[in-house]
């Protein structure tokens, strides 16, 4: 299991697409507030489609109390600002994932508390950032391969093929 957790986030459509990739992935997903949205509003809804059921949520107050509701051994904190990228990691079950707001990225202080842990997605220099439901796919999806893809099929076969190609 993986947890995703977003740190203040602002756009309604991200928190949307992260919730379908973690209902997809059977990863955990943890905001911790403010929110710039309501979890129930119409925009986050419509890019989750109906996959809201199948999401298992908290919502924290602070970061603070997700650390008092939760153990978390195995952090990872995704910044533009870390030093090394995440290929370097080495993802345990149960691992917990931070990212941060759109406009600011997780707190300095949060960061620098964890420097260890910071990782980034490797880009181009002059790029700012990725999007954050795409950032989460990224690392999600890294974290999940390193575990062997638990509780995660696939057929390999294209649907409604008779040969594989």
């Amino acid at each position: 299991m993986v947890n995703i957790v977003l740190v203040e986030p602002e756009i309604p459509q991200n928190c949307g697409n992260i919730a379908r990739t973690c209902a997809a992935t059977r990863c955990r997903l943890h905001l911790v507030e403010p929110l710039g949205f309501d979890i129930s509003e119409k925009a986050v809804k419509r890019a989750g489609l109906d996959y809201w059921p199948m999401v298992d949520l908290s919502v924290y107050p602070s970061l603070d109390s997700l650390f008092e509701k939760n153990r978390v051994d195995d952090l990872w904190l995704a910044t533009t600002k870390a030093p090394r990228d995440y290929a370097q990691a080495r993802f345990s079950e149960g691992c917990w994932l931070f990212f941060g707001k759109e406009t600011a990225g997780l707190p300095a202080q949060f960061r620098m508390a964890h420097e260890d842990r910071c990782i980034r997605i490797p880009m181009r220099e002059d790029a700012r950032s990725l999007n954050l439901a795409n950032s989460v796919a990224v690392l999600a999806y890294e974290a999940l391969k390193q575990q062997g893809f638990p509780g995660l099929s696939g057929t390999g076969e294209m649907a409604g093929s008779a040969e594989p190609r």
